[in-house]
Order: structure tokens, then sequence, then C-alpha cells
């Protein structure tokens, strides 16, 4: 299947709302804005700051659409202050490597469409983005699956190997299965 990757905007948010509603406002009603400073909000709130996020470009992702027009997956990217959360933190600020110019925290695949390369085209389309938008240093924190049986909710942030895909490096563990991978990105 081909797949249209559009970026989160305004004129993408009542797609992007449809495939959040559809999965329990993802996780539990998280709304992707676990890693924005106001991720200890709770309930219902949640959607209203996400939205007010996204009309204001202060939330940017990638999101995938499938030929129905319906959103079935994102790679959520940002700024270090956009996006100020992270896993891991306490392992990453031991030895904190130089601020990066985006972060790629969340990769997300409604769950009847997992394995039909949605995450791929997400990731594609954030580095894409990314690239239009200035390029420079990207990092996440991935976990490595080869070798080992992981749930999906646990790869929120897509795997090592993905990423390595699209010509990240390992840089160190951070956790038991994850590490800080990066790349440079090239304007375009």
């Amino acid at each position: 299947m081909a797949y249209a990757v559009r970026p989160l905007d305004a004129s993408t948010w009542t797609a992007f709302a449809e495939l959040v509603e559809r999965n329990n406002g993802i996780f539990g009603g998280c709304w992707c804005l676990g890693f924005h400073p106001e991720r200890g909000q709770r309930g219902s709130v949640r959607r209203e700051i996400k939205e007010e996020r996204v009309r204001s470009d202060r939330a940017h992702a990638a999101l995938v659409l499938d030929d129905d027009g319906l959103v079935q997956g994102w790679c959520q990217y940002g700024s270090p202050e956009e996006l100020p959360g992270i896993k891991h933190r306490r392992e990453y600020d031991k030895d904190a490597p130089p601020l990066p110019d985006w972060r790629i925290t969340c990769c997300y695949v409604d769950p009847k469409h997992r394995g039909q390369g949605i995450a791929r085209a997400a990731l594609g389309g954030a580095l894409d983005q990314i690239a239009r938008a200035g390029g420079g240093l990207v990092e996440a924190i991935s976990e490595v699956t080869t070798g080992r049986e992981s749930p999906a909710r646990f790869l929120f942030s897509g795997t090592v190997e993905l990423f390595e895909q699209f010509g990240f490096a390992r840089g160190r563990q951070v956790g038991k299965h994850a590490w800080l991978v990066s790349r440079t990105v090239d304007l375009v």
C-alpha cells in the first residue's frame, strides 16, 4: 500500500485527532503530550493542549495517511525546547551529549496497521520535514529489538534497527535495551 505523508498542522488536526480518539487517546489519554512541557497535565485538557500546540506551530509530526485519507500513524519530532521530556533522563544526563537541533520522541502506529511500513514512512517523513525546516543534529532514544520479544506498547519511540536503516548511529546505551541514536540531517 502506498501512503501519503503530511505534516501535523491546523489543516491535518482533525485527521490526527480521529486517530487518537479511535485509539482511546493513545496509551490511555496521552494525546502525544508525554514529552512536551505540559506532560504532567491529566484528563481531557490534554486534547485541548495538544490542539493549541498544533494550531500555534508548537507541535510537529509527520502523519501517515492511507488510501482512504485516514491517519494510521505518526512520528513526532521537535526542538529540545518543544520536547524537553525524554526517557532515561538520569542516564542521559550522566554524560549528556551536545544539545541536538531536533528530537524524535514518539512513533505511533494504529495497532490494526502495524507491520505494514507505516513507522518507516513516518520516520522518513519526519526526517524530510526536518530537512526542509533547516536540518541539523537529530537524536532519539530507541530500543533494540534484535534477538528479543518486545511488546509494541514499549516501542513508542521506534526501534534502533529502524533508525539505523535511516543512517542513525548508536551513541551510547541509556537503558537495558535503550540507546541514544543520532545523525545529522542536511538542509534541502
